[in-house]
């Protein structure tokens, strides 16, 4: 049985395949969501991120919660992810981002956790700054290795993407060549020291939207030909096929986040063919809010797409969608 995990405004929505069909549940009514997270060895335990409430835990594929923030010093948490190659009795090792910008690692499944602090004594951490909230930043996206125990990647928003060796006791601050405002960041099982990053920098110099590294983020490149819109929100790889890509793009931050200016699009590449707009299935670029993509290491080729229109599928590797 399918079951997809949806950050809605204002609560989680559980969405179960049965019979054929699809039915939805929705959790922590009220909330904030901002970021949801499966442990890949326990696919029953889940974690939802929250603007006002911190961090939450289930234990049962999402039919009940509990508060998980004990030991996160704010309340704001913006990013979660859960290591596949790091593990500690059995579970992956968890880390949770936040605003302001801090990182806490938990080894007990969120029972307890402790802030990885080395990582705000990097000398760009003073710069960090998220525009609509100038006065802050905050930890957008955490990228764990599936195949490196320790090997972290995580991304301020904005200012930096950073990478730690040693499951964040220690951090190697920003490249020179690397993203500057990194959305979501996408490593591979099959490429292993491949990094995808959809990023905003592209918003104020076109053709820098899309950053590639080969090199487990040493060195990166911006392979970006076929793009039309440059504020690149989100990205996702086919699970057989590490150089098959959807991303989600808009013109700049109010097309993609202000439903009063919405316009936004899906892209798709594959091998090193340059972007090509999808639209079989999608909605029109005018009024589409910029989408949320994710694929599903147990299905090979199905990517999804959620946005203001609705939750999408593809079942061909992003080339048609319903």
């Amino acid at each position: 049985m399918t079951i997809l995990y949806v950050a809605i405004d204002k609560a989680v929505a559980v969405v179960r395949q049965r019979n054929g069909g699809w039915g939805v549940n929705l959790h922590l009514a009220g909330s904030q969501p901002q970021c949801l997270a499966v442990d890949p060895l326990h696919q029953e335990h889940i974690y939802c991120g929250t603007f006002d409430q911190g961090l939450w835990r289930s234990n049962d594929a999402g039919a009940s919660w509990e508060p998980a923030s004990e030991g996160i010093a704010h309340e704001q948490v913006m990013s979660v992810a859960v290591s596949a190659a790091e593990q500690v009795g059995g579970s992956g090792v968890v880390y949770a981002g936040t605003e302001p910008s801090a990182i806490f690692r938990s080894e007990d499944q969120g029972k307890s956790w402790r802030e990885l602090a080395a990582l705000r004594e990097l000398p760009s951490a003073r710069t960090w700054s998220f525009p609509p909230r100038p006065w802050t930043s905050h930890i957008r996206w955490i990228t764990p290795d599936p195949l490196m125990p320790g090997r972290v990647f995580a991304a301020a928003e904005a200012g930096a993407l950073v990478r730690s060796l040693d499951g964040g006791q220690t951090w190697e601050d920003r490249r020179p060549d690397g993203p500057f405002d990194t959305h979501t960041l996408v490593m591979h099982r099959l490429a292993p020291d491949r990094l995808y990053s959809a990023a905003g920098d592209g918003f104020m110099s076109p053709g820098n939207g899309f950053v590639q590294s080969d090199d487990g983020g040493d060195t990166w490149y911006r392979p970006d030909n076929g793009l039309d819109y440059h504020y690149l929100w989100s990205v996702a790889a086919d699970p057989a096929d590490p150089n098959t890509l959807v991303i989600s793009a808009a013109p700049g931050p109010q097309e993609a986040h202000s439903p009063m200016s919405a316009e936004s699009a899906i892209y798709r590449r594959s091998g090193n063919g340059q972007w090509q707009r999808v639209r079989d299935g999608l909605p029109a670029a005018r009024g589409l809010l910029a989408s949320v993509l994710a694929a599903n290491e147990a299905e090979p080729g199905v990517f999804y797409a959620g946005n203001n229109k609705g939750l999408f599928r593809s079942a061909d590797a992003g080339s048609t969608w319903e």
